[in-house]
Parts: C-alpha cells; structure tokens; sequence
C-alpha cells in the first residue's frame, strides 16, 4: 500500500524558501496524481497545488500562483513544493496525498487518501 511521508518544513522569515518533500514507499508514485495540502491554525485544510501521474497537468491555488512550484522526480518516487516569497499565511501543516486534480486550480485529495503527519512550515519575523 502507497505510504507517503512529508518533510521539509521549518521556520522561515517572511519572503523565505522553503521546498517540501513527499517520498513515497509501498507503490510508484507514477501511478498516482498527488496533491499538497495546507491546514493554516484553526482553519480547514485546502489544496495547494497538486500533478498529474504523468506530470502533464499542474494546479495551483490562487493563493500560491508564481510562488510555489510542484515538480516530481520519478527516479526519487518524490513530489517536491517548492515556496518562495513565503507569507504568514503560509504557516501550518502541509500534507502530500493521492489527489484529483479538477480544471486548472482545484486539488481534490482522494476520497481513500490517508492523511499523515504532515510537516510543519512556519512563517515569522
């Protein structure tokens, strides 16, 4: 079964990089869309940007267009984000599942994803 793990976060000042990792085991990520999820403090988890299997399609959220990059290395069996210019409203808990990616900016995890630790990003001075 596909277990996904994330890392990468930490503190970072306002206008910082920071790039995620979601390393997959137990299954080749090539046959799975993934998505990055984000659950700011006291607020409901949203979708940040998510690939297709075949790397074909991309989405971003709004919120993250021309700051966040998502890329895949195949070779890896990992789903990178890469965040720059990061903003307090960056800061939370970031989660890699399988996804379904809908139009051109909506991340839909899937309706079996099982949700892991995340890795915590936090953005302040």
């Amino acid at each position: 079964q596909l277990q996904l793990d994330e890392s990468g976060g930490g503190q970072v000042q306002p206008g910082g990089t920071l790039t995620l990792s979601c390393a997959a085991s137990g299954g080749t990520l090539r046959d799975y869309s993934i998505g990055w999820f984000h659950q700011a403090p006291g607020k409901e988890r949203e979708g940040v940007s998510c690939i297709s299997n075949g790397g074909g399609q991309i989405n971003y959220a709004d919120s993250v267009k021309g700051r966040f990059t998502i890329s895949r290395d195949t070779a890896k069996n990992t789903v990178y984000l890469q965040m720059n210019s990061l903003d307090p409203d960056d800061t939370g808990v970031y989660y890699c599942v399988p996804t379904v990616l809908r139009g051109s900016s909506y991340c839909v995890a899937h309706p079996d994803a099982s949700w892991g630790q995340g890795t915590l990003v936090t953005v302040s001075s």
